[in-house]
């Protein structure tokens, strides 16, 4: 009998297109509430989004309107913040 490999899952990021392993990338959540936030646990409840930790996939996804698209709703300035405080603290 061979050795089963595990499941790794795959998400595609929203700002360039390529599909990486689900945790090397920022999910962002828009919560039941509506509140758009990152989470790098990636296991809150809600509709998530996922995208590379880099300055550049974060910039094309904010500013062709890809984020908002895939969430839903428009994005507060605040977590505009937080994801870029997190994407740039992972990329040191």
């Amino acid at each position: 009998m061979g050795v089963r490999k595990k499941h790794v899952p795959v998400r595609t990021c929203i700002g360039c297109r390529t599909a990486q392993p689900k945790r090397d990338m920022l999910r962002i959540v828009r919560t039941p509430e509506g509140e758009v936030m990152p989470d790098p646990t990636g296991k809150k409840s809600g509709r998530g989004a996922y995208i590379c930790y880099s300055q550049e996939c974060l910039q094309a996804a904010l500013s062709g309107k890809r984020l908002e698209r895939a969430l839903g709703c428009t994005i507060a300035a605040q977590a505009v913040l937080e994801m870029e405080k997190l994407v740039s603290d992972q990329t040191i």
